[in-house]
């Protein structure tokens, strides 16, 4: 189902990349339990980075190490900024489809970049790689993206599904009717693999809020050692 290839582990020797698949899912508009979880996330978010500036916030383990890896690609790190609205300005996590909105939590809660993908349309092996800037995808909002090179990417058989400084695709996205699902999770250099399965594990959590009838397929970190 996932297969890691020698340029991945050549080029980021001491990063993770988490993987959760969930089968028998549904994907409610709103979810009660969920939403209630969803508010008590944002004070406990705005409790522990309470009296914090932006640079002190981004001097947080996590972020940080996201940083650095986004720095090399002059872009940040959005789920930091995302953060920031949360517990600056008092902004609320978006309110979506319920398999969406599991993983806007579990992002902020574990500051980890996370893609979701319908399981029914990929076509596996899904493939670990890097970009070597030849290659180019649909983005979520439609338009068409070329890799950076250097970029960690995942891929089907029929093309990349996501990378970390542009995204998940639009080809294989969650939608109301999604029944089984896929979540990558995208860790670099500096983040342990304990955080990137207390995440996946989250994940599950909150997805087993609204759907107590999914099953667990698969639930693994790999790394490039």
């Amino acid at each position: 189902m996932f297969e890691v290839t020698s340029a991945w582990k050549s080029a980021y020797p001491d990063a993770h990349v988490g993987v959760l698949v969930m089968l028998d899912v549904s994907n409610p508009a709103h979810n009660p339990e969920l939403e209630q979880r969803k508010t008590a996330l944002e004070a406990q978010l705005r409790a522990q980075f309470s009296g914090q500036d932006r640079a002190t916030i981004a001097s947080h383990p996590v972020l940080r190490a996201y940083g650095e890896y986004y720095r090399q690609f002059k872009k940040t790190y959005h789920i930091q900024l995302q953060l920031e609205s949360i517990v600056l300005k008092d902004k609320a996590i978006p309110s979506v489809a319920a398999l969406v909105e599991s993983m806007f939590m579990a992002e902020m809660q574990d500051m980890l970049l996370t893609a979701a993908h319908d399981l029914d349309v990929l076509r596996l092996p899904l493939r670990l790689g890097v970009a070597t800037g030849m290659e180019q995808y649909g983005l979520l909002r439609g338009e068409n993206q070329v890799l950076k090179p250097g970029d960690m990417m995942i891929s089907d058989q029929e093309g990349v599904i996501s990378s970390i400084v542009y995204g998940p695709d639009q080809r294989t996205q969650i939608t109301p009717n999604t029944q089984n699902v896929v979540f990558t999770v995208y860790a670099p250099p500096g983040i342990r693999a304990e955080n990137v399965k207390a995440h996946l594990e989250h994940i599950r959590e909150h997805v087993m809020i609204f759907a107590p009838q999914a099953k667990v397929e698969l639930l693994e970190v790999y790394n490039g050692k």
